[in-house]
């Protein structure tokens, strides 16, 4: 599932931080070692890391790296650093901040509510009240106009049991309920909400499933019927990342990487956040849609160090 690349016998966090003091010493900066030490590393190996550095040297690991690198490689070898929770109530910071609230932007709020795991969510939702003095539902609700701000709330707001469990009857009855939603298109209302950000995932995917089976359409198809606005692209994008959120990622990438330019943010963010979880997936997902391989893809839109960093969170021997 992750395309990180642990070694089998890992240097203690005191060398690995006296290998990033002396990357950051004498004439430029040594992004390799940067990027060996950090990004063969796993989260909970990052986190002693930062702490480690921050008893030695008496300054934050973060900042240090903030002056010595710059650019994309800064941004992404920051995101990785950050403990995953922390790194995520600062993008859903981000995205509620933006001059330009627009879907792509809020879809990051999305991403963290229905494709993390309940636990990861309350860890994001604590980070952000420790970084912000408010909650992220508070933020919401001040920054997004309605029924966006409805549907995110909830989202954000919910705990899902995380185990799989399915009851085919309810199911049954709540692809009928979703249905006449969509056909009323009535996509805000109470039952739609309190069923996406209640029930669990293997619950909802199981409604989807039987939603499709009874009316011929996939949801996420009858829902564009309903109009091309703000409200049906949101839900789009959560039914995308509750019920396959390794294809959801998949799209993230590839259209960070078609057209003109590149989307680094988009690229970043996705590599970053499926690394440890669920990347070897959302590699195979790409493959199917694109009949390209991901790194190949990856390698042709990006440079220097990086692509190397990019290319070692994906697996790649650099």
């Amino acid at each position: 599932m992750s395309t990180i690349r642990v070694p089998d016998v890992v240097h203690s966090p005191t060398q690995d931080c006296e290998k990033l003091k002396k990357a950051f010493e004498g004439w430029g900066t040594d992004e390799k070692a940067i990027i060996w030490v950090l990004g063969h590393r796993n989260a909970s190996q990052r986190r002693k890391i930062r702490e480690t550095y921050q008893q030695l040297y008496n300054e934050s690991l973060i900042d240090r790296l903030h002056s010595e690198l710059s650019g994309d490689f800064r941004k992404a070898v920051i995101w990785w650093t950050y403990d995953p929770p922390e790194r995520d109530a600062r993008l859903a910071n981000g995205a509620l901040k933006a001059k330009m609230k627009d879907i792509k932007c809020l879809q990051v709020i999305v991403e963290i509510a229905c494709a993390s795991s309940p636990h990861h969510l309350v860890g994001v939702r604590q980070a952000y009240c420790s970084l912000y003095d408010c909650s992220l539902e508070e933020d919401i609700t001040s920054a997004v106009s309605r029924p966006l701000r409805k549907i995110l709330v909830g989202l954000v707001g919910s705990y899902r049991y995380d185990k799989e469990l399915v009851d085919i009857d309810v199911a049954d009855a709540e692809a009928s309920r979703l249905r006449e939603a969509i056909q009323a298109k009535q996509l805000d209302h109470e039952d739609v909400v309190y069923l996406l950000s209640t029930r669990n995932v293997h619950q909802l995917r199981a409604t989807f499933e039987y939603y499709k089976q009874r009316y011929g359409n996939d949801i996420d198809q009858d829902i564009e019927k309903c109009g091309s606005g703000e409200l049906e692209s949101l839900m789009r994008v959560i039914i995308r990342c509750l019920y396959s959120p390794e294809k959801h990622f998949a799209e993230v990438i590839r259209s960070s990487l078609v057209g003109l330019g590149t989307d680094e943010d988009s690229l970043s963010r996705a590599i970053v956040a499926r690394a440890e979880i669920d990347m070897m997936k959302v590699r195979g997902e790409y493959f199917n849609m694109n009949k390209t391989n991901l790194d190949d893809a990856v390698k042709g839109d990006t440079s220097g160090d990086y692509k190397d960093f990019l290319m070692t969170l994906l697996g790649a021997r650099i």
